[in-house]
């Protein structure tokens, strides 16, 4: 993600799985104060995973969620690392 975001001004973000792409958009402006161009979103499923143990084996699924990659507008820029 790091090299995205300096080839083409795009950054990530792991997001609510119900918000939508508008919803996205407002939020990463009113928080961060620069102008969104567009939001691509994806859906990772949870993945199945077992593991042995004395007990037997113990199944599982890890969580589900949604990342956002959000392209800005030329000349704009969201810097994290201002704060530390």
């Amino acid at each position: 993600m790091t090299a995205i975001s300096e080839k083409f001004n795009r950054y990530g973000f792991i997001v609510e799985y119900k918000s939508n792409k508008i919803q996205i958009k407002n939020a990463v402006e009113e928080m961060y104060g620069v102008k969104v161009e567009t939001v691509n979103t994806m859906r990772y499923s949870g993945k199945l995973k077992s593991r042995n143990t004395k007990g037997g084996i113990i199944t599982g699924r890890t969580n589900a969620f949604k990342k956002a990659i959000v392209t800005l507008a030329s000349g704009e820029n969201i810097d994290f690392y201002s704060n530390i």
